[in-house]
């Protein structure tokens, strides 16, 4: 669905600017549900937590497939957005099932197994477009009952209730209390905000991505799945095969900061390319950089907090990154509408270069003081 979001705005006579609401949108739906849900993973288990997150996405795309107005596609990605925080359970369920050793490369296997959705997931969507805008949405909905039937007869509980935490349900819902907290864990703060960076700078991509290709290159909804399917196979062979061989011998604090200097290295080039194929090389670096940054800032994060808390920590995480998907989308929007249409991505390097500076001071070691 990711490349064919701006096109049902476009069918509902919206342009760039609400496609990058529509992302926001969603963003700032869990930017309240991330914190909420991982706690709830703390207390309940990561297992009932996933499934009723996959039951919101069924009903959402369900919604989404049936839309004919805007307000109808906001109603849907509202569904989505407030039981869809489900990789705050899944990075916590990894937590829960890796040592130190393994901590990075199970994370990596995450961000593996999202880019396998998304290299056959757009693919499979820009083929079924053809039959009609809103048959993708419907597929997606079939997948993600799929998922629940799955989850309920084969995935097993990660989370003992030894290692559970028994505070009281009120203190779950109070989501700005949990992300303030870990703000306030001084060993992690610059590592989070280096996130932070990183994922603006990629965020606004995702949903300006469609309408740069088709401003720039003339790509049509068939053409930017492929494309994704592409993107897909770089971010699979980096996160399910490479990182496995690089993180051993490298360690995860160098491969952040090669990780950062590539993305925005790549998202430079992406911003200039003065023809279609200087795309491809282009969004390979970028995907060689977020393949090794994101999982190693996130199992360094991990691996600086306790194991009772590791869904707080993911779902404070994931509100961070919302506040990413939040933002980046609407500087995406703003700055391809005012700016011009390449904005988005040299502001995007310019991002990547902060989020290199701030995770290079983070990784120094801390003294007594701090």
């Amino acid at each position: 669905m990711l490349p064919l979001l701006p096109f049902f705005v476009q069918a509902q006579d919206g342009g760039a600017m609400i496609a990058g609401m529509l992302s926001s949108f969603y963003a700032f739906t869990q930017l309240f549900t991330g914190p909420i849900i991982g706690s709830l993973s703390d207390r309940f288990g990561r297992r009932p937590v996933l499934l009723i997150c996959l039951c919101g996405t069924a009903l959402g795309y369900l919604i989404l497939g049936l839309a004919n107005s805007l307000p109808l596609l906001f109603l849907a990605v509202l569904i989505d957005g407030l039981t869809g925080g489900n990789l705050t359970a899944v990075y916590a369920y990894i937590a829960d099932v890796t040592n130190a050793e393994n901590r990075a490369k199970g994370m990596s296997l995450v961000g593996a197994a999202f880019g396998l959705g998304l290299m056959t997931g757009p693919a499979i969507g820009g083929f079924l477009s053809q039959y009609g805008l809103y048959v993708p949405a419907f597929a997606a909905c079939g997948i993600a009952l799929a998922n629940i039937v799955f989850g309920f007869f084969v995935l097993p509980e990660s989370l003992p209730l030894e290692k559970r935490i028994n505070k009281p349900i009120s203190e779950s819902f109070n989501w700005i209390k949990q992300f303030m907290g870990l703000f306030q864990q001084v060993n992690i703060q610059k590592l989070l905000i280096s996130m932070f960076l990183l994922n603006l700078a990629f965020a606004g991509l995702q949903s300006n991505f469609p309408l740069y290709s088709n401003y720039r290159f003339q790509w049509n909804p068939t053409q930017n799945g492929y494309f994704y399917l592409y993107v897909g196979a770089c971010a699979v062979f980096i996160q399910g095969f490479l990182f496995g061989k690089l993180q051993p011998r490298f360690g995860e604090k160098r491969l952040t900061v090669f990780g950062l200097t590539l993305m925005a290295i790549g998202l430079g080039f992406m911003a200039f390319a003065p023809q279609a194929w200087i795309l491809f090389p282009a969004v390979a670096a970028v995907a060689l950089g977020t393949g090794t940054s994101i999982p190693s800032l996130t199992a360094l994060v991990s691996l600086r907090v306790s194991e009772s808390e590791q869904g707080r920590l993911m779902g404070g995480t994931q509100t961070l990154l919302a506040l990413t998907n939040i933002f980046g989308p609407i500087i995406a929007g703003v700055s391809f509408e005012a700016l011009h249409f390449s904005a988005p991505y040299w502001i995007g390097s310019l991002f990547g270069v902060l989020a290199l500076i701030v995770a290079y001071l983070g990784l120094q070691p801390q003294t007594a003081d701090d």
